[in-house]
């Protein structure tokens, strides 16, 4: 039994068919039993929605490999609660999320379906970690993206990880010859500064589609934007505790008394 495999789950947000799924896969194939488990559609923004009003669709699905894949109607964070008590009917021994197409650093991580599903295996007890690719096309090119991959599920696989925590990974879209490491970093305090664009349907009623533009005025250089910019891999630590440690001292000198 002790030299059994670990079974690794893989999961994204960008939906079963997305190459960065498949990139991920191909990138730890051989580290462990792979089950893979994906939303049937993109579900991209999703954060750590689960489907509450409506059934839920689990079908395996026939992709060409060893592994075991299915695919789910629901939310990333559904596909690790069903893999779970439906498939595995156990913990994994990791949980891998993404490759996402696009960035999940900084502010991102909130709404982020690709974080929210490694957010859940955290949650489960499961070391997990969530991977992103700075490039959202789908003809993006995933080398240096799947090796830092295998080099986290290693890392993780041998170390394990702190309880309540798991790992945001952001990958440059650069060669792997123009990375320069990977970088313990924090998270920017940075966000997206919206704006609702109000357009015309043609039976001339008002919609609105979301725009904005990413604001950084953290110069911080130990932050996952800097480190980015730089070409570092990015490797922030995330909890699942939203508790303001900081604050409760400051909140017990006040009168919350009745």
């Amino acid at each position: 039994m002790e030299n059994k495999k670990p079974v690794i789950l893989v999961t994204n947000d960008d939906g079963i068919t997305a190459p960065g799924l498949h990139a991920l896969v191909d990138a730890v194939k051989d580290l462990g039993e792979l089950i893979v488990v994906a939303p049937d559609s993109p579900q991209s923004g999703m954060g750590h929605a689960i489907t509450l009003n409506q059934p839920l669709r689990l079908d395996k699905v026939d992709v060409h490999g060893e592994h075991d894949w299915y695919q789910t109607s629901g939310t990333p964070v559904d596909c690790v609660k069903l893999a779970i008590d439906k498939l595995l009917h156990r913990k994994p021994d990791l949980c891998l999320s993404g490759i996402n197409h696009g960035s999940n650093s900084s502010i991102n991580v909130i709404y982020s379906g690709t974080m929210s599903a490694a957010m859940e295996g955290a949650i489960e007890g499961i070391p997990s970690a969530g991977f992103s690719l700075l490039n959202h096309s789908l003809d993006a090119d995933f080398t240096t993206a799947k090796a830092v991959a295998r080099k986290v599920a290693m890392n993780i696989l041998r170390h394990g990880l702190p309880a309540g925590t798991l790992l945001n990974v952001n990958i440059p879209d650069v060669a792997l010859t123009e990375i320069k490491g990977m970088k313990i970093c924090r998270q920017a305090m940075a966000k997206w500064q919206e704006e609702f664009e109000e357009r015309m349907d043609p039976s001339r009623r008002k919609y609105y589609w979301l725009t904005g533009k990413f604001i950084n005025n953290d110069k911080g250089e130990d932050t996952d934007e800097w480190a980015l910019a730089h070409h570092y891999v990015s490797v922030v630590p995330v909890q699942f505790d939203l508790t303001a440690h900081h604050a409760i001292p400051f909140l017990n000198e006040q009168s919350y008394e009745l």
